[in-house]
Formats: C-alpha cells, structure tokens, sequence
C-alpha cells in the first residue's frame, strides 16, 4: 500500500510546493519539478517491478504496471522538454505544478480498483487538461472550455455507466466484477463507460478537442496529453473493461470494429490536408487511435495485444513528432507549412528524429510503428474464422489509413525540411539546445529499439504480462533479421548510386507533371494533395467538415443556442405575455391532474 500510495502523495505536496515558490526563484522551481518527475518515473519503475498487488482499493496487475511506467516516462520527458521550450511563459509555476498533479493522478487512475477512487481521479485530470490547455493564454481559452466540456459531458456518461455495473453487481471494485453483455442494460453500461474512454483517447466522434489543442496549446502540452498520456488512460480504460469486467458479444466487438476503421480514415483525410503541421498532427493522434480501438475490438489475444502495442507506440512517436515541431516552432516561429522549408541542414537531430517517428507512425519497417500495425491485422485475419464480411472491410481501411497516413508525413517532411525556403531568415536558424532535441531523439531511438526487438523487449515485458490469456501468432515477422536485411539492401543501394556517380553528378531540367520547372518556383509541399479535395464527393465533406458539421461540440452548442434563442424571444418583458404563459402552464397542470 505505501509502495503505490507514495508517488501519489509526493506529486499532491510537490505541486503545492511549486505554488509557492517566489516567482523570483524561476530556476528553483523549474529544477524541483524535474526531481520530481524523476522521483515519479523511479517509483514508477518500482511498481513495475513489484510483484501484483491488489488491496482492495488499489490494484497493481499486468496491464495497469506498464501504464503507470509509461506516466512516469512521458512525464520526465515533457518537464525536461519544458525547462526550455516554457522559459517566456508567465504562468510556469502553475504549469509545473498542474504538470506534476496529472503524473500523480494518472498513476491513482491506473491503479484503482475502486470505482470511486477511478472516477475521482479521472475528473480531476479533467480540471488540469483544462487548466494546461489554458496556459497557452487567450487564444487557447476557447480551446479549453471546449475539451473541459467534451471530456466533462464523457465523464458524466461513463459515471452514469458506472452507476449501471454497481446496480447490476452491486460491488465497486473493479477485479470481482464480470458482467455478460446478454441485456440492454449491461450493453449500455458498457458503452456509457467506453464514451468515456473513447473521449480520453480522442476516438470519433468525441475527437475534436485533439485538433484544436495541438494548435492553440503549448506544443509540451500537447505532446504530454493528448498524445501520449490521454492515449494511455483511454486506451486502458477500455482495455480494462474488455478484458476483465465485460465479457462482449460479437455485436459490441463489431461495434469497436467499426468505430476503429471510421476513425482511422476519416481523421487521415482531414490530415492529409491540413496546411498547419500541428493541426496535421493533432488529426494524426486521432486517426491512430483507430488502430488501437479496432484492434481491441478484434477481441482475440493477436489482436488486443496489437492494439495495446500500437498503443504504447503511438505515444512515443506522436510525443516525439510534436516535440520536434516545437523545436521548429521554437526556432522560426511559424507552424505554417507553406513558411517553412529547408531546415534538415540547420536542424539536422530535430529532422533525423523527427523522420524516424514520421517513418513509424506511417508503419514502415523496421520501425516500431509497423510491427504493432502488423499484429492488428493479424487480429482482423483471425476473424475470419469466426465469419462475416466486416474484418475484411475493416482491414482495408486500416491499410488504406496507413498509406494515406504515409503520404501526409511525406508532405510534412518535405515540407519543413526538405523543400525550399520561403525566404532568408530560413539560413538563420540553427539546432536547439540539448534539453529540447534530447526528448524527440529518445523518443526516436525507441521507435528504433521497439521495432527491431518488438519480441525481446516491448512484447515480453509490457504487452504480454497484460493479457490474461497467451499470445500467439498467425504468422511471424523476423525484426531482427528483417533489419538486417533492409539495411544491407539500403547498402547496396547506396554503392550503386555511388558507382553512378562515379564520372560527376550529370544535371537535367526538373520536370513536374510534364512541364519544366522555373528555377524561381517553390515549391512547399503543400499542394501536393489538393486534388484529393477537389474530387466531387470529398468536396462536399470537407465543406462540411470546415462547417463544424461533424463536431458534436459545435453543434450541441448550435442546438442550445437554439432554444435560448425561443426563451429570450418568450421572455420580452411584457406583463401581458407572462400572464398568458401562467395560464397555459395552469391549464397544463389541470389536464395533467385530471388525467
């Protein structure tokens, strides 16, 4: 108990510490927090470690330990970023310490047993989502009341679906409860509980908070929540509940199937056009989480396993994707795609890390990204035995998704780093400071590791220890010796365009679509696509999309303003007007009575 209690209590005192820390010691409190984290990542990694431990209110298995390390992890890894990236906010100390309470809270998420305790804590990480996204200042004030209203309204739903299991069961804690989806009630329980997950994790349709916190908050913010530590929570959650409170039936797995595959492409083909790379990746942290809901929807080993590897991997490339934009931003400034260009030789840590993770979340091997991609189509294969057309349209919009996630990142690398600068202040720039390339080339470096020993290392000690069952494989990738034979193709590669090469490089005129290139033309890559939104039918639901159409939270605020719009018109302030609706109401209520 004092083991998982410890860090809990620590993250509550330090945030509190940091509050009251004279403005004046900046450096104090920006050192505090980071032995902070660090004591938070060391007792998260004893956790880990510790053997399972369940007290009743507190339970530590195979599935919650490997979260609580992954928190402890992102969380060094965003203060660390932060010591730098922050230094011209205001609002440090606050930001430091809602930092340090979300470390503390996501561990009490992941450990609880008790509903109570799991409610509690998950509503207070709703407070600091929304005080973090605040300290962006005015421009991400709209941006936060509208992620605190879409997870608040999501907490509510799920706190009502948990109210449903206790009235079923009649017990609050979470390992005694196994409950059949044989009923109605039991289905909506269920599903009131994943609308919850689903918001976390940022799944459609309660996605639209993402996009717009990767562009209005602090780039550190948005690495830490909703692209790595949401996820996490999400993801968990809804893993919990499949495989130990919930025995699902084939229509709710099919359910999470469909769900998954329309998330994955409908969130790609907002991103494929984005002009803003935060926005680019924000719509990016969405559609992955499609990988992970339809591969715990599959709900065979293969396939779950899958979608918690995806999971974990996701949080590390995206984490590292929108540090190395922040690094971009940091330096020029700008998020535009269409401003930016030829940075790779300035820049050359921040564009090496950020490549490896473009490569990975794209699904390219060796890199961790394809390996995870890989299992959960093996889980849609392994539907196939059980019948039914839907694995097979689901795995088509997975593969689809991982093309078109492909062809974005495309756009973006070249874009930022490969492409030509919009104007001279490009040649002025120059690599960050260690604090700030270090946390995307970790990050880098486990997309790296996590593929080529997916099997010795991410699979045995965090991925497999979670599932009740054992994990088996339809097919087998050979990482190791698929790297090495990747690497030595790129070899041979490399000598053939060097014996090219041999007698001097030969200059031609660079053609685009068959007409000649002007020497003067630049081209950003950010046009690369626009076709795509041209076509008739995608035109017509971009047009929507740019409406807010498909935002819940744009249009229940349409819908309330609505009937605000009717009182106020009742309501005009004139006696004669009140006393007609008190007749009406009294008229009501009389053949209500008689009734």
């Amino acid at each position: 108990m004092k083991l998982l209690l410890q860090p809990i209590l620590t993250s509550i005192l330090a945030g509190i510490v940091i509050l009251l820390i004279p403005k004046r010691f900046r450096k104090v409190t920006e050192t505090f927090s980071l032995l902070t984290s660090l004591y938070l990542l060391a007792a998260s990694v004893k956790i880990f470690f510790n053997s399972p431990v369940n007290v009743g209110y507190l339970y530590v298995d195979g599935l919650s330990r490997f979260i609580v390390l992954g928190i402890g992890f992102f969380g060094v890894i965003a203060t660390l970023y932060s010591l730098r990236f922050m230094a011209f906010y205001k609002e440090y100390r606050s930001y430091y310490a809602y930092i340090i309470w979300t470390i503390g809270f996501s561990i009490l998420a992941a450990i609880s047993n008790n509903i109570l305790i799991l409610i509690a804590a998950w509503g207070f990480l709703g407070l600091t989502l929304y005080m973090l996204i605040n300290v962006g200042g005015p421009k991400a004030a709209g941006t936060s009341k509208k992620a605190f209203i879409i997870i608040g309204g999501s907490d509510s739903l799920m706190i009502l679906g948990f109210g449903l299991v206790w009235f079923i069961t009649g017990d609050l804690n979470l390992s005694n409860i196994k409950i059949a989806i044989d009923s109605s009630i039991s289905f909506w329980a269920f599903l009131l509980i994943a609308i919850g997950a689903f918001a976390k994790a940022g799944a459609m349709p309660f996605h639209t908070w993402v996009p717009d916190t990767a562009k209005d908050a602090p780039i550190p913010v948005t690495a830490f929540l909703p692209a790595s530590l949401d996820k996490l929570l999400g993801i968990y959650l809804l893993a919990r509940l499949v495989l130990n409170v919930f025995i699902l039936d084939s229509s709710t797995n099919a359910l999470l199937m469909i769900i998954g595959a329309v998330t994955i492409v409908a969130a790609v083909m907002m991103a494929l056009v984005q002009h803003d790379f935060k926005k680019l990746l924000g719509y990016h942290a969405v559609s992955q989480v499609g990988y992970m809901v339809l591969g715990i929807g599959t709900g065979n080993p293969v396939g779950i396993a899958g979608g918690l590897f995806h999971m974990l991997n996701n949080a590390i490339y995206k984490s590292g994707l929108f540090l190395g934009g922040g690094n971009v931003q940091y330096r020029t400034g700008k998020s535009d795609l269409d401003s930016l260009g030829g940075l790779a030789k300035f820049m050359p840590i921040t564009f090496c890390s950020m490549l490896i993770a473009a490569l990975s979340i794209s699904g390219v091997p060796p890199f961790s990204g394809f390996f995870s991609k890989w299992m959960v189509y093996q889980g849609l294969a392994e539907k196939a035995k059980s019948g039914g057309v839907l694995w097979i349209f689901c795995l088509i919009a997975a593969m689809f998704g991982s093309g078109l996630t492909l062809a974005s990142f495309i756009k973006l690398i070249h874009a930022i780093f490969l492409g030509k600068a919009k104007d001279s202040s490009t040649g002025q720039c120059k690599e960050v400071l260690w604090s700030m390339w270090l946390p995307p080339a970790i990050l880098a470096a486990l997309c790296i590791v996590f593929g080529v020993f997916a099997y010795t290392i991410p699979l045995k000690y965090f991925i497999a220890p979670a599932l009740p069952s054992g994990l088996e494989f339809i097919g087998t990738w050979p990482s190791l010796k698929a790297t090495v034979f990747l690497i030595i193709g790129l070899g041979i590669g490399v000598i053939i365009y060097l014996m090219g090469n041999l007698k001097g490089i030969r200059e031609t005129t660079p053609y685009i679509g068959g007409e000649e290139v002007d020497s003067d033309m630049r081209l950003s890559g950010t046009e690369f696509y626009r076709a795509i939104e041209e076509m008739p039918l995608i035109k017509r639901l971009y047009a929507k999309a740019e409406n807010k159409t498909f935002d819940l939270y744009e249009q229940g605020k349409r819908f309330v303003f609505f009937f605000i719009g009717i009182f106020k018109y009742l309501h005009n302030g004139i006696l004669s007007s009140y006393l007609v609706w008190c007749l009406l109401g009294m008229m009501i209520l009389l053949f209500s009575l008689v009734r």
